[in-house]
């Protein structure tokens, strides 16, 4: 927002169009104008995003995710992952076991993942004694909970659509904004970059606003981009699918109709984004490598040896076979926060009947997008360390105060009474119209929910809002 008003239309209209002042007045005044009603529409969204991604930056870095029990007191020696299996078995005998987490230290507890009626539970089981010390509902938890909104505001596609309508103008606010920020008047850009610190009320909070809002405009760019990518439209229809890993490429392995995507828990992504519309092998051929040795016998225990045969040497997931054909999947990767590193990422499946290795798919193996992901999400989530965690956390903190400050400054500016939104006021000429067309055109064609958007707002102005004069008024 801006304290810019409106200059009264000119009297001589051509030789005002040959004036560069005004050219440039009446662009700012309509920079202004976008930023203001683009922010009209993100800035609930964005509040939602800030506040969620802050309660998840908290139980991703600070407490544990789903409040699983972790920790215990090491022991000689350690149970067998079958007999922690037969446990978990006895425990929730109708339940299905998705997934197991071997201890991935001497003081950890192992993890496993049980389908029920109820929901998604998660059961802590002491390696060295094979009993469970916790359980958890996981689909009710403060992270699942954040988790959910964040991705859909808890009404599916519909929410999934909002935010990303809400992302794609969050880019117009973010030019519009770099562009009423760019020093001019004699300003130098020392004079931007370091507020005035002494200014007072509105202009107060202007100055914060200038200068938060520029220093974070790349990291917010990176934000939306990289959540961008995970929506229902931009990303499930068009970026995704040009990204994901071919399973082709695994050589003659018959493949299922179920995709990657399915591992994931509900609300939660637990699959990295380039593999998510990949198919899944099929157990029950004869094709792959040797993995378990022949003579062994091909369960928990075997997947865990072999695991670590290949490479799995710190924190690991096994993925059970959920029916006949499927196949146990290893996996570490920056979406659960099994590696250090993205470029750790890797996953590989293995045929349930006979302990061959018929899919691999590492770091190396993403295309381009798909690694940007998946480095990409782990600064995203904050899994690179203490420093990603209060860079986050700085991040959300500065977004709420954008999007207050902005609401304030609006409330301030407004007359008392005016019974309407007070928008700035509309240039009488647009100089530069065709510009401002293009790059419309161009965030149509890229953002597709966010072209339908700006073309339903503009009928509705045109078709409606202009010629019902109350609500003419009330848009002003």
């Amino acid at each position: 927002m801006s304290d810019m008003t409106a200059n009264n239309a000119p009297t001589n209209v051509g030789a005002d169009q040959n004036n560069p002042t005004s050219f440039a007045k009446k662009f700012y005044n309509a920079a202004w104008r976008w930023h203001f009603y683009a922010g009209l529409f993100v800035v609930p969204f964005m509040l939602t995003l800030a506040i969620t991604g802050l309660i998840m930056v908290y139980f991703n870095s600070i407490e544990t995710r789903f409040g699983e029990k972790l920790y215990v007191t090491p022991q000689a020696e350690m149970t067998a992952p079958t007999q922690q299996l037969e446990t978990v078995k006895a425990a929730y005998p109708d339940g299905f076991i998705k997934q197991y987490m071997p201890a991935p230290a001497d003081d950890r507890a192992s993890l496993f993942t049980v389908k029920t009626e109820a929901g998604n539970m998660i059961v802590s089981v002491a390696p060295y004694t094979a009993e469970i010390i916790g359980t958890v509902e996981k689909d009710t938890t403060w992270f699942y909970f954040a988790n959910d909104i964040h991705g859909s505001l808890l009404i599916g596609d519909l929410g999934d659509r909002l935010l990303e309508i809400a992302a794609g103008l969050t880019l117009i606010l973010i030019v519009t904004g770099l562009y009423l920020w760019w020093p001019r008047d004699g300003k130098g850009l020392r004079r931007v970059l370091m507020p005035n610190l002494s200014a007072k009320g509105r202009s107060f909070l202007k100055e914060l606003h200038v200068s938060i809002g520029f220093y974070i405009s790349v990291v917010l760019f990176f934000f939306l981009i990289s959540g961008l990518a995970w929506a229902g439209v931009w990303g499930g229809k068009f970026v995704q699918p040009w990204s994901s890993f071919p399973a082709e490429k695994w050589d003659n392995v018959p493949l299922s109709d179920e995709t990657h995507g399915i591992m994931n828990d509900g609300a939660v992504k637990e699959v990295p984004w380039g593999l998510e519309l990949t198919k899944l092998p099929l157990s029950g051929s004869d094709v792959g490598k040797i993995g378990v040795p022949e003579g062994y016998a091909v369960n928990l225990n075997s997947m865990v040896v072999l695991a670590r045969a290949i490479g799995f040497d710190q924190q690991f997931r096994i993925n059970l076979p959920k029916g006949s054909t499927s196949v146990y999947t290893i996996s570490a990767d920056s979406m659960d926060g099994d590696t250090v590193t993205p470029t750790g990422d890797q996953t590989v499946h293995v045929d349930q009947y006979t302990g061959k290795v018929i899919g691999e798919v590492g770091f190396e193996d993403y295309s381009l997008m798909a690694k940007s992901m998946a480095v990409g999400i782990a600064l995203h989530q904050g899994d690179m360390g203490w420093w990603n965690t209060v860079l986050n956390a700085l991040f959300c903190l500065a977004m709420i105060f954008l999007c207050v400050s902005g609401i304030i400054m609006w409330w301030m500016r407004r007359p008392k009474g005016a019974g309407r939104l007070v928008a700035p006021p509309p240039p009488t000429d647009l100089p530069l119209w065709k510009g401002a067309v293009f790059i419309m055109l161009l965030l149509s064609l890229a953002f597709p929910l966010v072209g339908i958007t700006l073309l339903t707002v503009m009928a509705l102005d045109l078709l409606v809002l202009s010629h019902i004069p109350f609500m003419k008024k009330a848009f002003q």
